[in-house]
């Protein structure tokens, strides 16, 4: 029981569509515990200590915060199904999927479909983001971010030019898995929005393909069954200490952890282990007992706890 997958989502977030996506490539067979879309979150960061972003994956007792750390980990579990780009170039071109052309899919859009968004939703991501999430502003960005977007799937087309099945080759990876994401939330979100992408010919191809790899063998579990999981259950993190850690931290220290973008809320532990790619802490909850929360490095600031 403690092995399994259990993976905190909810449908029509992006970013657990990517990790998804990363199931169906490595035949991963998985449990969805669906998350509210917006706040409160109890079941959730319960086991994460505050962290309220989506997805988190949960293996026993371990919790993995940011699809960055979800996938090095699946690769990490799973070698036998390797990605081509698991670690390295395809976590880099995570950060430009993730970010950039993330930031311009958003303002598309809700700007496009404003009119439709329930104010409670505006209200909590303005909470996480800590600016304005005004759709009518977004609205008037679009024609700017229609540009944006058309040269980052020109990028995509660019690459696929030569016939190629996947952005890497005939392979799919983390590449493929980044960058279908995008479209493919455009796509729920707005289905009326899909022209900008279907003028891509080979980026339209290589989508349908991308779709068509599946997601794995997916069950549904409760978030009662997974707290219950992780109460019982003990980590598998061990203590070990980077030797080339730039800032001298040690196992034992108390530290503190939180996204450099938007939901700053800052996670407070004992470090366990930590490297150039990772940092691992132990906290405790009365709900859940003792549990170890990953994140990834780039992208989190580590503060003194």
């Amino acid at each position: 029981m403690s092995d399994k997958i259990i993976f905190h989502q909810y449908e029509i977030s992006p970013f657990s569509e990517k990790v998804r996506v990363i199931f169906g490539i490595k035949g991963i067979e998985w449990h969805a515990v669906d998350q509210p879309v917006i706040m409160p979150k109890p079941d959730l960061v319960c086991l994460t200590g505050g962290y309220r972003k989506i997805p988190v994956m949960q293996i026993g007792a371990d919790i993995y915060c940011d699809s960055q750390i979800i996938v090095r980990e699946l690769e990490r579990r799973f070698p036998t199904t390797a990605l081509p780009d698991g670690n390295g170039l395809g976590a880099a071109m995570g950060f430009w999927t993730d970010r950039e052309v993330f930031q311009a899919n958003v303002a598309i859009t809700f700007g496009s479909i404003g009119e439709h968004v329930d104010e409670s939703f505006k209200k909590d991501r303005e909470a996480l983001s800590g600016r304005s999430f005004n759709t009518d502003e977004m609205k008037q960005a679009v024609p700017v971010m229609l540009e944006q977007m058309r040269a980052h799937l020109a990028m995509l087309e660019s690459q696929l030019a030569d016939g190629r099945k996947f952005l890497l080759g005939d392979k799919p990876g983390l590449t493929d898995a980044s960058a279908y994401y995008n479209i493919w939330f455009a796509r729920a979100a707005n289905p009326d929005g899909g022209d900008l992408f279907d003028t891509f010919k080979a980026v339209q191809a290589w989508e349908l393909r991308v779709r068509n790899i599946g997601h794995g063998t997916r069950h549904e579990m409760s978030n009662e069954d997974a707290i219950t999981i992780a109460k019982e259950a003990t980590s598998t993190a061990y203590e070990q200490e980077d030797p080339h850690e730039p800032n001298g931290l040690k196992p034992g220290m108390a530290v503190q952890v939180m996204a450099d973008d938007y939901g700053r809320d800052p996670i407070a532990g004992t470090l366990v282990s930590s490297s150039a790619s990772h940092i691992a802490i132990k906290r405790t909850d009365e709900r859940v007992g003792e549990v170890v929360v990953h994140f990834p490095r780039a992208g989190f600031w580590v503060l003194p706890g």
